[in-house]
């Protein structure tokens, strides 16, 4: 008997399917079921390492944690990385597969389904019920040939669909109608309900909106959804978030420590910043496009990228490079973390081309160390110690490229298995090391902040924050949306 499945599908993208999904899964492990988060296709720079080592989209390990299992490669088999506005590195069931131009990826498409679908009869072995998340929308119809993200999936793996739509953008009713009038026949019968998110105010208005659209589509309504304001302590999935204030902007006020962090062009793992952000005392600023990096800044992060060789050019175009030697000057704190590592170098080299036609460029010239784009890339999850601390530290890497120079022999962080650690300037306040997600860590993020609280200990609860959020979210999905009807609708008879 196949195993209890549900797809989430999307008036459009951004409705929240990622959350819904997170809060939903977090509710039926509450209700003791074991339940699995799967997104045949995603798109996005912000990666998971899983412990097999691979990489899937940071929403669906986020869900992986909802459900209260580890992060695997089958919950999200392909994974669109974007280098370029016009291409894309290919994540097949965790590894690289290739990169192609949007053009040629549709070619690829019919390819790829059948590992997707190895992937969810994989992964259906070990779940009661699959949580399945949509990218885009239906809607998207001349898209539809080959597609592999929503109904194409869906039909292939005779999954139910639920449509989402979000009302807090408007023509909430057009959205959910105008999909039924575009979607071929079967398609419609397929759609089993629609739910409305992030409605704000009283929802008894809506009751006539409801009806309206349950008589014009034929679709039962299973619940609207009120904004979930905690969700901003919640990893985001797209960088959408940045340019939308989600994750920090200068406005966020007088704060005793400010961290500026230059909104790069293909910035990656940017949830690296997440807990950062959620410091009391610290003002988290994303420097965007056509700002100059604030002089009064106490750290200057650099962030990971996707397009380390573009990203270091486009920093050099903002004139960033002369704001960073200034803060520097003045005797400010540098951080470089990955891509971030990498160009505060003095030298890149790309002999193969891995990020674009083979050639060398200068770095920012802080660290002297170099770094050749070569070899495989490296998914692995880490354990270190910080050396100006001695604070004990986990997190991953996640990057293609070997570095190396002098300041390598003052690394950042000590490795138990001996791999690079980073590097450090003589003089302490230029730092950069390939790990990720090291600031989740309560006890190291305070003691590498302590140096700019002078004498002040305190500090957030990252990790346990997210916890309480997740359940908090699953309150919020018990509470607003029909629970044990999506559980009927997937097939579920528990």
């Amino acid at each position: 008997m196949p195993t209890p499945s549900i797809m989430f599908q999307g008036t459009g993208s951004d409705v929240g399917k990622s959350l819904l999904v997170a809060g939903l899964a977090r509710a039926l492990k509450r209700r003791g079921l074991t339940p699995a988060p799967f997104k045949p296709q995603n798109m996005s720079n912000n990666a998971a390492v899983t412990a097999e080592g691979g990489e899937i989209g940071r929403a669906q390990a986020l869900q992986a944690r909802a459900c209260g299992l580890p992060a695997s490669s089958d919950m999200n088999p392909i994974l669109l990385k974007p280098q370029t506005d016009m291409g894309s590195q290919i994540i097949v069931q965790g590894k690289v597969y290739g990169a192609a131009r949007a053009r040629d990826y549709y070619g690829l498409k019919p390819k790829l389904l059948p590992k997707i679908l190895e992937s969810f009869a994989r992964l259906s072995e070990t779940a009661d019920i699959l949580l399945v998340e949509g990218a885009g929308s239906p809607a998207e119809i001349n898209l539809r040939a080959g597609d592999i993200a929503n109904m194409g999936f869906a039909e292939a793996a005779d999954v139910p669909v639920i449509l989402v739509a979000d009302i807090d953008r408007g023509g909430v009713i057009a959205s959910l109608v105008g999909t039924h009038a575009v979607l071929e026949p079967e398609e419609r019968a397929r759609v089993n309900g629609f739910l409305i998110n992030k409605f704000r105010g009283d929802k008894t208005l809506f009751e006539d909106g409801i009806r309206e659209i349950e008589n014009r589509t034929g679709w039962r309504g299973l619940g609207v959804l009120p904004w979930f304001s905690e969700a901003y302590k919640l990893p985001a999935e797209d960088a959408v978030a940045l340019d939308q204030g989600a994750i920090g902007s200068a406005g966020e006020g007088n704060k005793p420590i400010k961290i500026a962090v230059p909104r790069l062009p293909r910035i990656s793992n940017f949830d690296d910043l997440d807990p950062l952000r959620a410091e009391p005392d610290v003002s988290l600023q994303i420097i965007p496009h056509g700002e100059a990096l604030p002089g009064d800044a106490d750290l200057i992060l650099l962030p990971g990228s996707k397009a380390t060789i573009a990203d270091l050019a486009a920093f050099r175009a903002e004139g960033w490079d002369v704001d960073l030697a200034a803060h520097i000057r003045r005797g400010g704190h540098v951080l470089g973390l990955c891509g971030g590592y990498q160009m505060l170098g003095k030298r890149l080299d790309d002999p193969d081309g891995i990020e674009g036609p083979p050639g060398s460029v200068e770095g920012l010239g802080f660290l002297d160390i170099e770094t050749v784009m070569a070899g495989p890339k490296t998914l692995v999850e880490k354990h270190a110690i910080d050396v100006s601390t001695g604070k004990s530290l986990r997190g991953y890497e996640m990057h293609i490229g070997k570095t190396d120079g002098p300041d390598r022999d003052r690394p950042m962080l000590q490795m138990p298995d001996g791999s690079d650690g980073g590097a450090t300037s003589p003089d302490g306040r230029v730092a950069a090391c390939y790990m990720h997600g090291l600031f989740a860590d309560d006890d190291f993020r305070a003691a590498y902040l302590s140096r700019f609280r002078e004498g002040r200990s305190e500090t957030s609860r990252y990790e346990a924050s997210v916890e309480e959020t997740l359940d908090a979210l699953a309150q919020h999905m018990e509470l607003h949306c029909d629970v044990s009807g999506l559980l009927e609708i997937a097939g579920f008879r528990g």
